[in-house]
């Protein structure tokens, strides 16, 4: 069964990681910062144990070189490192929905409706924080429907979410993102599965576009 409030938000430690990740790729966090359990902490508003998971999690993609005393370094990315990073999420988030298309059912299309419809409001609102959420449900409203907890831990595990390029403002990010989730409703409403797996592989790939043009940038 579908329930919007417990697919809404990610596990404490990938919520962190998430932070953490797009702040990296978008050269928020330059090369060589040492960052703390407890300054990250601090500022996310979340205990050590969360932190310390997501700077594994990191350290793993090769974000973060752990150090001993609760602090790490931010490794340098490269454009192979991004493009890595997405074309997994692509392949994943493909599958996840060529599944959620194969279980596809009034429930699942109802929760998915559900999730589209916040996204509308919160871009039309400006509400860029209340988007970023619905984001994060819409796609993990596919994850779910996909029937696949190992899939959904793997997707969540690399989830980065909005991914903001140099040349677009928030706004018109979420107002693009609001508009390709819609695309996709309406492809899952006509049974056009296909077409909905090659709008999910463009949706992540455009969000790939986006990070690369920070990175090209500096």
């Amino acid at each position: 069964m579908i329930n919007l409030k417990k697919v809404q938000m990610l596990p404490a430690r990938d919520q962190v990681a998430s932070i953490l990740r797009s702040s990296i790729l978008k050269g928020e966090i330059s090369i060589g910062t040492s960052i703390t359990l407890d300054s990250v902490g601090e500022q996310v508003g979340m205990s050590r144990t969360p932190v310390r998971e997501a700077f594994h999690i990191l350290a793993a993609e090769g974000l973060l070189e752990l150090r001993q005393n609760r602090c790490a370094i931010v490794k340098g990315i490269s454009e192979e490192s991004i493009q890595d990073h997405y074309e997994i999420r692509i392949l994943l988030e493909t599958e996840a929905m060529r599944r959620a298309c194969n279980n596809m059912n009034d429930q699942i299309l109802e929760a998915i409706q559900k999730v589209v419809q916040e996204g509308i409001r919160a871009e039309r609102a400006g509400d860029i924080e209340a988007y970023n959420l619905a984001n994060q449900a819409f796609h993990m409203t596919i994850w779910e429907a996909a029937n696949s907890e190992k899939l959904k831990s793997f997707l969540s595990s690399l989830w980065n979410g909005l991914s903001l390029g140099k040349y677009v403002t928030a706004q018109e990010y979420a107002a693009t993102s609001s508009s390709e989730h819609e695309k996709l409703l309406d492809l899952i409403v006509r049974k056009d599965y296909d077409g909905a797996c090659q709008t999910m592989r463009e949706h992540i790939i455009r969000s790939m576009n986006s990070t690369l043009s920070n990175f090209k940038e500096n």
